[in-house]
């Protein structure tokens, strides 16, 4: 099967008839039932039972499906990257941050930059860790800020500043909370965990190991925005990271950095073949301002 094979069969499979497939292609439906026969006659059985009631994949196709998505799904990338390069950069700066960056470490970046470069364009996206390298490789971003540079990857990077692990709970549950908490006084407490979140969240589960400390874990959280809603809604504590917990005071919230104090970095990475432009350096520049402006 060529690619063309491929395209038709995953187009038919998914739509389940050939008019759909058509119409999903932008294509005649006969050009699709001559290209679905050939595959078919090169790989020397049918994918499809053809019913009244449109066509039934064979399990022959179930099988060849999960392989097919796979490849079909980088064509759709090769494709977006493609298009990503036509449209170039410019003056516009293609930048994708961490969830908990763009509540507001970022946004204000990006306004004090505006402030002297009123013609750059912005175009800013969020991206998870398990997601960053492939914005990089696709060119959907030029730079990605984040706190863990991905292992053995090809990436060059620039240290941005420091964030640290902080308590963000109501002031009502802990009316008495000292400057710094220590992290046994968490025991007892109805506690949100983000341990499944990504790196920080293991960095938090690590120190609580280490001290050989178990807490009571009422709901598990995959991301910092999520867990730390559900403190202003009463549900319990958390532990996040220090830009989430800023972005989530409100009246009736706090926070509380930890002791010992528990740090990460924050990086901005890109492809080693396409570094920073001067624009984007000097970006960078004001975002470390801004990381580090308590």
């Amino acid at each position: 099967m060529n690619l063309r094979h491929i395209e038709i069969f995953h187009a038919v499979y998914v739509n389940g008839s050939v008019s759909g497939a058509a119409r999903t292609l932008n294509i005649s439906q006969p050009s699709v039932s001559k290209t679905l026969r050939h595959a078919e006659s090169l790989l020397g059985f049918p994918l499809f039972e053809r019913t009244a009631g449109g066509l039934v994949p064979t399990e022959d196709a179930h099988i060849l499906f999960t392989e097919v998505r796979e490849i079909q799904d980088r064509v759709y990338a090769l494709r977006e990257a493609g298009r990503n390069l036509r449209r170039g950069t410019g003056g516009t700066l293609r930048l994708s941050a961490l969830p908990s960056l763009t509540l507001d470490a970022v946004p204000v970046a990006v306004s004090r930059f505006l402030r002297a470069h009123p013609n750059v364009k912005f175009d800013l996206q969020t991206v998870h860790h398990d997601d960053l390298l492939r914005k990089l490789y696709e060119r959907e971003t030029d730079v990605a800020i984040a706190y863990e540079v991905p292992p053995a990857a090809p990436l060059g990077h620039r240290w941005l500043g420091e964030g640290e692990l902080v308590a963000l709970y109501r002031e009502q549950d802990m009316p008495d909370a000292p400057a710094r908490l220590e992290l046994d006084c968490l025991r007892g407490q109805r506690f949100i965990t983000v341990a499944a979140s990504g790196p920080i969240g293991q960095l938090f589960t690590q120190e609580l190991d280490r001290l050989g400390i178990e807490l009571d874990e009422v709901v598990s959280a995959r991301t910092f925005h999520i867990a730390a809603t559900l403190v202003r809604l009463g549900v319990g504590m958390t532990v996040v990271d220090s830009f989430t917990a800023q972005a989530a005071l409100a009246p009736g919230m706090a926070m509380r950095p930890l002791k010992p104090q528990i740090t990460f970095d924050v990086h901005a990475m890109f492809l080693l073949n396409r570094p920073p432009t001067a624009l984007v350096t000097d970006f960078l520049k004001t975002l470390a301002q801004v990381i580090d402006t308590p």
